[in-house]
């Protein structure tokens, strides 16, 4: 099964590590623009991630470049693909920053922040870059990597795995063993979160994992916190963010700007995260309800193929976690995938109480029927 990155990034700065980069670096906290988008600023005083283990499912993660310094779990290359030519990486580390990059320099003022600056990212390869010839001559999933790579996650303690893949030979319609993986997430307690799809303005296919019951699927909004055009609209989407002019890590040392779902996806997993920290004890349905139910810009019917429940806010999430948390019961969030199941049956003894209570209603107005 393929998985196709969903970055569509263009290079902000190809330079090889040090002074180069860091002249590129100073400009760039300037241009994250989901930094107030999301409201992390006000969300950072309760949380930054720390303790949280987020497991970065994509192209592989560069330890090297300076935003992710100390932040980096090397986890398998499961594509089969090796990494020859330095065609590995870009868009792993790119969804890395996102998530947990911590800058550099002095006051940490230089390169990217992350939703979630003290949490860990494990990395995971799944799928090979775009740019790779060998995407060509073989499935980038190189034998159900996606669903070996979920499990692989959960069993090294993942508290939240992101998912910024989608696309490609059979994808459209989802596999079992990657169903199955993720059930397997949800049942010990992992968080998923994935992008919904960049094709929103053509084909508007049904993209997995998104598409999985359970996972907390991500669509973008422009600067203007519109609906992108490339954002896919279906039924699966749960919430959006901001994924357009979004910049992240590349390579050991430089920097790229993009738009596309696979950020927007990315900075979600990064408010779980921020929750997870938070609230460790809080199962992956009541995370999920925290992030749906703390969006701001809702649609006026509550929810919609293109919004979701709307836009992301960290800050909002983070008090409704506090809410859930001080609730203390495990409810499912009613997200467009959850699963409802029919009221059980009234036991016996309960129907023939009911039964009883009919008949003496009965009975009585009968008896004033007849004294009239």
């Amino acid at each position: 099964m393929s998985t196709l990155p969903l970055l569509a990034a263009a290079l902000l700065a190809t330079s090889t590590p040090a002074v180069a980069a860091d002249d590129v670096a100073s400009t760039v906290r300037a241009r994250q623009w989901q930094l107030d988008a999301l409201r992390l600023p006000s969300a950072w005083r309760a949380s930054k991630g720390s303790g949280v283990l987020v497991a970065v499912l994509d192209t592989g993660v560069d330890p090297r470049h300076p935003d992710l310094k100390g932040a980096v779990v090397e986890g398998p290359d499961l594509t089969g693909g090796g990494a020859a030519d330095g065609q590995w990486g870009h868009h792993g580390t790119a969804m890395a920053s996102l998530i947990a990059g911590r800058g550099h320099g002095p006051g940490k003022e230089r390169g990217v922040m992350g939703v979630a600056p003290q949490a860990k990212v494990l990395s995971v390869r799944v799928t090979l870059e775009n740019g790779d010839p060998r995407r060509v001559l073989q499935r980038a999933g190189g034998g159900n990597a996606l669903a070996k790579g979920i499990r692989y996650a959960v069993d090294q303690g993942a508290d939240v795995i992101s998912m910024s893949l989608g696309g490609g030979s059979g994808t459209w319609k989802g596999s079992k063993a990657e169903n199955d993986a993720v059930r397997y997430a949800l049942e010990r307690g992992a968080v998923l979160v994935a992008s919904s799809g960049n094709d929103g303005a053509t084909t508007n296919r049904r993209n997995f994992p998104a598409a999985y019951s359970g996972v907390i699927a991500v669509g973008a909004v422009d600067r203007q916190l519109r609906a992108a055009t490339f954002s896919n609209r279906q039924d699966y989407v749960s919430v959006v963010a901001p994924g357009t002019e979004i910049v992240g890590a590349d390579g050991p040392g430089s920097y790229v700007i993009g738009d596309g779902t696979s950020p927007a996806a990315a900075l979600v997993a990064g408010i779980a995260a921020l929750i997870r920290s938070r609230h460790p004890q809080l199962s992956p349905a009541q995370v999920r309800e925290a992030i749906e139910r703390g969006t701001r810009r809702k649609p006026g019917q509550g929810r919609t193929r293109t919004l979701g429940y709307g836009l992301a806010d960290a800050q909002r999430a983070l008090k409704h976690a506090d809410r859930i948390a001080r609730r203390g019961v495990t409810q499912p969030a009613l997200g467009p995938t959850t699963e409802l199941l029919p009221s059980p049956e009234p036991p016996i003894s309960r129907l023939l109480t009911i039964l009883a209570m009919i008949l003496l209603v009965a009975g009585m107005s009968i008896r004033v029927i007849a004294k009239r």
